[in-house]
């Protein structure tokens, strides 16, 4: 629990990360042309994720150890965005791990070319635990 004073950093303190994730427009494109692009490519990212997603069954697995996560995405800075939990009982895991590997590589490529930044901390893969049969991620 934060103390009442610390409490008031916190508007603050988001409206900085946020704007250190924003993405720039890149350099000398400020054309119509441009936000197009760069919206089919969020369109194509927030697509590819939701694919990869539906392939992610987190029901089925008896125990936490049975659980597994996967990298998502690609942080400007490197790394994955977040990790997808899922049951390899009931997910077809090749499929799977390949739009995760699609997904990385459209991210990867759609931050380099629209110089997006991000914050460079290191995101580890959660603790795992099931909870009505289903796998999650640990609290």
């Amino acid at each position: 629990m934060l103390s009442a004073r610390h409490q008031a950093y916190v508007p603050v303190v988001a409206m900085v990360l946020l704007a250190a994730c924003a993405s720039p427009t890149p350099r000398g494109t400020d054309s119509g042309a441009a936000r197009s692009t760069r919206v089919d490519d969020t369109t194509r990212l927030a697509q590819l994720e939701r694919a990869a997603r539906a392939l992610a069954k987190s029901g089925g697995c008896e125990s936490a150890s049975s659980c597994r996560s996967a990298p998502l995405g690609s942080r400007a800075c490197g790394g994955p965005r977040a990790f997808v939990v899922y049951c390899p009982a009931t997910t077809d895991t090749v499929a799977l791990l390949r739009a995760l590997d699609e997904l990385r590589h459209a991210e990867m490529d759609y931050n380099e070319r629209s110089g997006a930044i991000s914050t460079c901390e290191m995101r580890l893969p959660p603790k795992m635990t099931v909870q009505g049969g289903r796998c999650e991620a640990a609290q």
